[in-house]
């Protein structure tokens, strides 16, 4: 047997094996992926707060696609992953005034504004504010910037949600070891190949490997910036003004030229009424009192010839 051919085989099963190996290092990951993110993806909170990332829409149990990843859920030094996020309706005296107030409490505990809006009202030239801010701050400071909200103005409603992401980032890190380690099998294999055909099948398989591991990474680092960072939602509204509308105590207390105005006003409404009635009413004496005229006038004149033939002659 050549040299050539004892080549060819050794990369013929080296490829397979790579290729069970791959297969055997991310097929528990991957039903763990698919569990953690089957059904719940993309599903904004119920609650009103700010709709979450897919990233952390996993139900606990089915991130743990590793049996021991129960087992080393904690962080050193027994910390768990938890993504805070809340919502506070505040009615507030000034809109602007209550915004830059939060603004200066955000950045001062290192937070930021993440996104803001703001809608005017009028009724009667009295205007009135309304909107929301969505602020980020650290983790640890997320109680104290909830009480800081809470100070603003009159409480309408507090909300806030918690949820472990721990399992899932120990799922995706051991993913992610998994599919380095393949990524660093295949690339031997690269090295190694010597025909076309074996160097493009490797390719395609490095390309689909690298491709996985940039999402996972991506999505690690998501979860973990949602982590440090917990997400505030403040909405603000001012009192919707009640414009006062009194109206005078006795007739002769209207202003003269009030008055004027409203009978002036009266006087065209009645001759429009009267006209538009008259509208309506012609085409009906049209057609049915030119009719009636006539008939009444024949009777008229049939009744005084009767009376005059009736009358005894002198």
């Amino acid at each position: 047997m050549s040299n050539r051919t004892l080549s060819a085989v050794g990369l013929a099963a080296l490829v397979v094996l790579a290729g069970c190996g791959g297969a055997g290092s991310a097929g528990g990951g991957d039903a763990g992926y698919e569990q953690a993110t089957g059904g719940d993806a993309g599903r904004p909170e119920a609650t009103g707060a700010p709709a979450q990332d897919p990233d952390v829409e996993a139900d606990a149990s089915g991130s743990g696609g590793d049996a021991d990843s129960g087992d080393s859920g904690s962080d050193a030094g027994g910390d768990r992953a938890i993504i805070r996020t809340g919502a506070v309706a505040v009615e507030v005296r000034d809109f602007e005034s209550a915004r830059s107030s939060l603004t200066a409490t955000v950045e001062g505990y290192g937070g930021y504004v993440s996104d803001s809006r703001e809608d005017r009202r009028e009724i009667d030239n009295e205007t009135w504010t309304r909107g929301e801010v969505v602020v980020r701050v650290p983790s640890e400071e997320f109680d104290a910037l909830v009480d800081d909200a809470r100070a603003l103005g009159a409480v309408q409603s507090v909300e806030t949600n918690s949820r472990d992401v721990t399992d899932q980032l120990v799922d995706i890190e051991a993913r992610l070891e998994n599919l380095r380690a393949e990524r660093d099998r295949l690339r031997t294999l690269y090295e190694r190949a010597n025909t076309t055909e074996d160097v493009l099948a490797v390719q395609r398989e490095l390309s689909d490997v690298q491709q996985e591991i940039e999402r996972l990474d991506a999505r690690q680092q998501s979860l973990e910036d949602r982590v440090a960072y917990s997400t505030l939602t403040v909405r603000l509204a001012e009192p919707r003004p009640t414009p006062d509308r009194v109206a005078p105590d006795r007739w002769y207390d209207t202003p003269v030229v009030s008055a004027l105005l409203q009978s002036i006003g009266g006087v065209v409404v009645a001759t429009r009424a009267l006209v538009v009635g008259f509208a309506y009413a012609l085409p009906y004496l049209v057609a049915f009192g030119v009719p009636l005229a006539l008939v009444g006038g024949v009777v008229l004149r049939y009744g005084r010839r009767i009376r005059r033939g009736g009358e005894d002659p002198d």
